[in-house]
């Protein structure tokens, strides 16, 4: 039996390994494994694609939000709302910064962070709003981006899985006050391990970030801010300068993949889509669809060899390290849609073939259950 894989970072990398090799050797002679010029290049072709003056790396993607928001001022007394559907590093970035996170309910049609619900959850010590860019999505900045400046409000991007998303033509990371991009293994544009980005046009908070992740040092020796250890590696820096050019064609192989499930799909019942807004251009980093008895079509699929996978199975605010005052019942959309999401395999070198068994898999699991 063919077994189809979530994902395939092997058929990414094979045609790049001679220059992964590459960047390697020259990053081990050079001996610049923290900052130096390829941090510096990676920094500048990264700010260039974003459309912003600023990008600062660091360690990952949970860095770049904890970072981004230390050096706004959030802290202790603060909340920030975020939604409950999206991975427990936004929730954590908030809590490492000191401030509360708040939860608002999502669109059910999008997955979403609702505006309207974020309005509902401000209060006089919000301080801050998490927009996530969930599955490669932007949200709708904007409504929340009026929201923020009405209530003086910080906006955060978390662009963790949307690089190269646009929104009304802009890219993500470029919307709000700043963005924390995540370069994860996995991501659309990954390294070989962790890193991250801070995006902003804001001079001064990128300075911040970029002493912040240095122990909080303005020069060698001199602390002028409590900071932490999240510079960026230079050998992450090194193989993300290796795949930055590639990452264009990869985005297009990887939304031809979409449509070609789409059109197989199109039109089976028991399976609903989620809608992709007007002014949003999806960077496809996850291909999720919502079914009845999920775990029964998952399990299904599984053994018919498709590794179909959920993100996220359980809301952020019904998880034991954040269950507290708000509980279960209290984000309806996004408690419902956690027991329906399914993430399809998607990967930029992924064969017709290998759709069709996806597909295949897919129509049998929800047809029997149906």
């Amino acid at each position: 039996m063919p077994v189809i894989p979530f994902a395939d970072l092997g058929a990414i990398h094979e045609p790049m390994l001679e220059d992964l090799r590459a960047a390697f050797d020259r990053v081990v002679r050079s001996s610049a494994f923290n900052g130096g010029p390829e941090v510096e290049a990676f920094e500048t072709a990264f700010a260039e694609l974003v459309g912003v003056p600023h990008a600062v790396g660091v360690g990952s993607g949970t860095a770049a939000l904890h970072l981004a928001l230390v050096a706004a001022g959030i802290g202790p007394g603060d909340e920030v709302v975020l939604p409950p559907n999206t991975f427990v590093a936004t929730a954590e970035a908030i809590v490492a910064a000191g401030a509360t996170p708040v939860f608002a309910d999502v669109e059910p049609d999008t997955a979403l962070l609702d505006p309207a619900a974020v309005e509902a959850a401000v209060t006089d010590r919000t301080a801050a709003i998490a927009a996530v860019h969930l599955y490669g999505q932007v949200a709708d900045m904007d409504r929340l981006g009026k929201l923020a400046e009405k209530r003086g409000l910080f906006l955060l991007e978390d662009a963790a899985q949307a690089v190269t998303s646009t929104w009304d033509g802009r890219q993500a990371g470029s919307l709000g006050a700043a963005a924390g991009f995540s370069f994860y293994p996995g991501k659309n544009l990954g390294a070989l391990g962790e890193a991250g980005a801070v995006t902003t046009a804001d001079p001064g908070l990128a300075k911040r970030v970029a002493q912040l992740r240095s122990h909080g040092e303005s020069a060698r020796y001199v602390h002028e801010l409590g900071g932490v250890n999240e510079r960026m590696d230079g050998l992450q820096a090194a193989f993300l300068n290796v795949k930055l050019p590639h990452l264009a064609e990869l985005q297009r192989r990887r939304a031809a993949v979409v449509e070609q499930y789409r059109r197989r799909l199109a039109g089976v019942d028991g399976i609903t889509w989620f809608a992709t807004r007007a002014e949003a251009g999806h960077s496809h980093h996850l291909l999720v669809v919502q079914v009845d008895r999920r775990d029964a079509v998952l399990e299904a699929m599984r053994a018919d060899g498709v590794q179909a996978m959920v993100h996220y199975p359980t809301p952020i605010h019904l998880q034991p390290a954040f269950a507290g005052a708000q509980g279960a019942g209290r984000f309806p959309v996004a408690e419902a849609m956690a027991e329906r999401i399914l993430s399809l395999p998607l990967f930029p070198h992924m064969t017709v073939e290998q759709v069709e068994t996806s597909v295949a898999a897919l129509r049998a699991a929800v047809e029997v259950r149906s």
